[in-house]
């Protein structure tokens, strides 16, 4: 094995209990029970597993029935909007290669994203948005609408918008304002700077802070984090994505949130049960459970 693939050792315990507000379970190493036990060791009692295709959004389903300390998000990821559409020749996501299929074969899994959405163990429509950094321009009228349906779901449903916004945070922006952004709404792995936090704050959206607001050239995101009312902020792992520093390379997992909690509390210049109390209020009224 080599150092990038031997797991980060545990972390101190947090004495406040905080949620992991955005993690994939499904691909991360070892069972859900291994994961979910590592995290309750540490002071992470619960974790929000992510959808992000149709698959994956029937598993987080289904895990979140089978498990008290899971809650779902089910969505099609804003690049898997236009595999569905446009095909998938290169077989870059789990699905392998796909032909195009349509407009007709969007509606039909938007479909099923809405049918899983009014499961109760189902707390949040997400990660959808607009990815403008993996998807080029023939694919941003799939991603947007697709995105456009995912919030009349989530408002129609009552569930929290999970956000993922890379490199469009413009459109991000401008589409919440066309639709209506329901009530709840999370920008997940939050990649904006200050500016933009202000203006996610007077919306009354929640900006979710990920093991990047660790990394050395990460300054834009830890302004952010500086200037967010601390009502809106979440913590989460994007596991296996994302791990925090000094562990960056290596698998993230439910069990190191404590490494980032720390970090933040660092930036704001508050203790970190002060920040982790915050935070596990912000996330049960986020998603509502």
């Amino acid at each position: 094995m080599s150092s990038k693939d031997v797991p980060p050792p545990l972390p101190e315990p947090l004495l406040v209990p905080v949620t992991d507000s955005h993690t994939h379970l499904d691909m991360q190493s070892g069972t859900v029970e291994e994961a979910l036990t590592k995290a309750a060791a540490v002071g992470v009692t619960t974790v929000v597993q992510v959808g992000c295709d149709l698959k994956g959004s029937q598993w987080a389903a289904d895990t979140a029935a089978q498990y008290d300390q899971v809650h779902a998000a089910v969505a099609l990821h804003p690049n898997e909007a236009p595999r569905i559409v446009l095909g998938d020749p290169d077989g870059w996501s789990r699905q392998g290669a796909r032909t195009p299929g349509g407009d007709a074969a969007l509606d039909e899994a938007l479909a099923e994203i809405d049918r899983l959405a009014a499961l109760p163990y189902v707390r949040a429509v997400g990660e959808t948005g607009l990815d403008y950094f993996r998807t080029g321009p023939e694919g941003m009228a799939a991603q947007e609408r697709s995105f456009r349906a995912h919030i009349e779901i989530a408002k129609r449903r009552n569930k929290a918008l999970v956000i993922h916004d890379r490199e469009a945070h413009a459109d991000v922006l401008r589409v919440l304002d066309e639709e209506g952004a329901p009530e709840r709404t999370v920008f997940h792995c939050y990649s904006g700077d200050a500016e933009m936090a202000e203006i996610c704050a007077a919306k009354g959206y929640y900006m979710s802070f990920a093991g990047n607001v660790t990394f050395k050239n990460a300054q834009p995101l830890r302004d952010a984090l500086a200037v967010a009312p601390l009502e809106l902020v979440l913590v989460e792992t994007d596991a296996p994505f994302l791990t925090p520093a000094p562990y960056r390379g290596r698998p993230n997992a439910p069990y190191l949130i404590p490494v980032t909690v720390r970090a933040m509390a660092a930036v704001r210049g508050i203790g970190e049960d002060e920040l982790a109390g915050a935070i596990a209020v912000n996330t049960a009224r986020a998603f509502d459970y």
